[in-house]
């Protein structure tokens, strides 16, 4: 995953209600009830069938750290889905998304203008439209420079050209070296 599909993955994680299950056993079994078999939870944690089995009865308690992060992982990917597709599709038509980043960004304006990229900290809230777009996008499976390019253009319509009203002639705005980027809905 990129910096921007993680963003979204950790906004979608503060919007959970309740919190995930916490001991080993009451994750593996959570997890049983989403995948049905021990099989299929093997299969998704990378482990042996025997592994979930003895992880479900706590006859292994800890985990080596890879597969711990793997089921917490998991977990997290399951946890309360109408939760997050309920806040995702309050963004998408009422509330927007904010984006607070630390990374070069670089655009195409006229001559005369100094157009190099430079390492800004912006905290800008986009519209709906752009964070419809960039759920939409993510879940259709695109590319993180598409992502990258829909974050990039509401930056550019809303704080470099505050909505139409300067910098008109600015085009192609790039975002990259993101040193963090995190989003909030």
């Amino acid at each position: 995953m990129g910096e921007i599909e993680d963003a979204i993955t950790r906004a979608d994680n503060e919007t959970f209600t309740r919190q995930p299950p916490k001991t080993l056993q009451a994750r593996i079994n959570f997890l049983m009830k989403q995948f049905k078999t021990t099989r299929a939870v093997a299969a998704e944690l990378g482990v042996t069938p025997d592994s979930v089995n003895r992880y479900r009865r706590g006859a292994r308690k800890n985990p080596p750290k890879a597969i711990a992060d793997r089921i917490d992982a998991a977990v997290r990917a399951r946890w309360q889905p109408r939760v997050r597709k309920r806040r995702q599709r309050h963004a998408a038509t009422v509330g927007g998304i904010t984006v607070e980043t630390r990374a070069r960004i670089g655009y195409t304006a006229p001559a005369g203008t100094t157009d190099d990229g430079r390492l800004r900290r912006l905290t800008v809230h986009l519209p709906p439209p752009y964070a419809d777009r960039l759920f939409t996008a993510r879940d259709t499976g695109t590319t993180e420079d598409h992502l990258r390019g829909i974050v990039a253009e509401g930056l550019r319509d809303i704080y470099f050209q505050d909505g139409g009203t300067r910098a008109l002639g600015l085009t192609d705005v790039a975002l990259t070296d993101i040193d963090y980027l995190d989003l909030e809905f």
